[in-house]
């Protein structure tokens, strides 16, 4: 039967690549298959105690009805300190709000600001929902390609090159995902001169990974740097990477009070609030100090560090990241087909990663170190096993 109420552009649209390569991952772990999944972005640790009891406290309170749709006060006053404290960015109540993870965020804004033919400058290499979700808006994606010899960060004449009068946002997202790249602010100050002489682009910054960010970068919030150019930014975060917390699901934003407004209103009308239990959790994490964060953030340096070391005798191309946890690796040496190289090392070691072309940069993958030492250290040997078997 032809499902003829299904709008064309969508019947074509993929699955997220990381959730399929996982899904075959978890399936050939439940045939009995010693898999190494490395393919998604999810830290290891548990929740930490702190946060888990707030949220067992607030079940024991009766805290299980709907809230404020964008979070409730309480919440949203947790999100500002966090905002100021970290970031240095001054936002009130009426300017930020809380959605069910980061996604939903991103994808909020997209809904309520895109019209058809709008476009979106999107840096490359860049997280697959990125243009997914400006495509399920009926906008266009502007790819910029940002090669690893410019360390994979949008230059300021690519940026100017790429704005015509039809470009709506610029989406940032760093540290980056897949290649873990850091603007400096020196790079920040450099895009936001350009911004000024484009009034109409606005700004969509994905700052999940801010907190792991490696020394000696340091990391700006770009809504910080200035005034102007301030009213134009979304900042959006949230708790997954930074706490440990993926399936909890709770994402924030702070913006103009207008678009946070719209921003609240279309969300009253898909997921409502986010979950009141996650919302209790939320605050106890957003008022926390964030030594526990900086913790996991060494704990993933190290991590990368050794693995990229034990990597470094093969004919690999491997970058050191300056943030998040992925290594992001030029395989053309052994397979310019990165899909072909991804799936022949799942289905003869039982390693899952993501192809490169995932991210619109063929020729590499994609593997995440939000894993324990012990299974990093098998994933290296089962690569150079692999990889014996292509020279």
């Amino acid at each position: 039967m032809s499902l003829n109420i299904i709008r064309p552009d969508l019947r074509s649209l993929p699955m997220s690549k990381t959730l399929a390569v996982s899904a075959l991952a978890n399936q050939l772990k439940s045939e009995g298959k010693e898999v190494l999944n490395l393919a998604v972005g999810e830290p290891d640790f548990d929740t930490p105690d702190f946060i888990g009891q707030a949220a067992i406290e607030a079940i024991k309170n009766g805290e299980t009805k709907y809230t404020l749709v964008g979070g409730t006060l309480e919440l949203k006053k947790a999100i500002c300190h966090k905002f100021k404290r970290d970031n240095n960015l001054s936002f009130t109540t009426d300017q930020v709000m809380a959605s069910t993870g980061c996604k939903q965020v991103l994808y909020n804004v997209l809904m309520a600001t895109l019209e058809p033919g709008d476009e979106v400058i999107v840096p490359g290499p860049y997280w697959p929902s990125y243009p997914a979700m400006i495509k399920l808006f009926q906008g266009k994606p502007i790819i910029v390609d940002c090669p690893r010899e410019q360390s994979f960060l949008l230059k300021p004449h690519q940026l100017d090159a790429a704005i015509t009068e039809k470009t709506k946002w610029l989406m940032l997202n760093y540290p980056g995902n897949p290649t873990g790249a850091v603007y400096s602010k020196a790079d920040l100050l450099n895009i936001i001169a350009v911004l000024k002489n484009h009034p109409h682009v606005w700004v969509l910054s994905d700052e999940i990974y801010e907190h792991l960010t490696y020394a000696p970068n340091v990391f700006y919030s770009i809504g910080s740097l200035d005034a102007e150019v301030g009213e134009r930014i979304v900042t959006a975060n949230g708790l997954s990477k930074s706490h440990s917390m993926t399936g909890w699901r709770l994402g924030f934003c702070g913006g103009h009070p207008q678009l946070i407004r719209v921003l609240t209103n279309v969300q009253s009308q898909s997921t409502t609030n986010p979950c009141s239990i996650t919302q209790a959790a939320a605050i106890a994490a957003l008022n926390g100090d964030n030594d526990i964060v900086f913790k996991f953030r060494d704990a993933f340096h190290a991590r990368i560090k050794h693995f990229v070391e034990m990597l470094s005798d093969t004919k690999l191309k491997i970058d050191m990241p300056h943030g998040a946890f992925y290594v992001f690796i030029d395989v053309s040496a052994y397979n310019k087909d990165d899909v072909a190289f991804a799936e022949s090392l799942l289905k003869s070691e039982y390693v899952a990663v993501v192809p490169g072309a995932a991210f619109g940069d063929p020729g590499h993958v994609r593997l995440s170190c939000a894993a324990s030492e012990d299974e990093l250290e098998e994933a290296a040997k089962r690569i150079k096993k692999f990889l014996a078997t292509l020279d």
